[in-house]
């Protein structure tokens, strides 16, 4: 849930900042741009994390080959991801390759919620409020590429 706060708390606070004057802020695709940049930073960081990184190789979904390598490559997809959402140039394109990228991994959630795993030492969010989620997260992707 932290990522969902973040990602909404995040929008909010971008956006006021800009209306207060920041004009790098001022607008909603900015203020989204940043705030799912600092959603990403919640959702990468624990990739590198020991006991999150062993939890989250557990999520992957059993046929696929090389769990580890798999949640560093992503962790590294989304920190990427993050940083390019702030360079103009690059945003729209990274918005779009996050969202794609957030589809992709969305079959670890599910397979996760399925076999009732835990990350961080909790269960793993119930597969409908999951999705739900993953819905905002991949249409504020899509919102940030317009």
């Amino acid at each position: 849930m932290v990522p969902l706060f973040a990602l909404i708390g995040g929008f909010a606070a971008f956006r006021l900042i800009g209306v207060a004057g920041v004009d790098v802020l001022d607008g909603w695709q900015p203020a989204l741009r940043a705030a799912l940049a600092l959603m990403l930073l919640f959702t990468a960081i624990p990739h590198f994390l020991p006991g999150w990184r062993d939890d989250m190789a557990a999520m992957i979904p059993p046929g696929l080959p090389y769990p580890r390598i798999l949640v560093a490559v992503t962790g590294v997809l989304e920190l990427a991801g993050a940083a390019a959402l702030l360079i103009p140039s690059l945003a729209r394109w990274a918005a779009l390759g996050l969202a794609a990228l957030m589809l992709a991994m969305f079959p670890a959630n599910v397979s996760a919620a399925r076999r009732n795993l835990t990350l961080g030492g909790k269960p793993v969010t119930p597969l409908p409020l999951r999705t739900a989620i993953q819905v905002i997260f991949v249409g504020a992707a899509v919102a940030a590429a317009l």
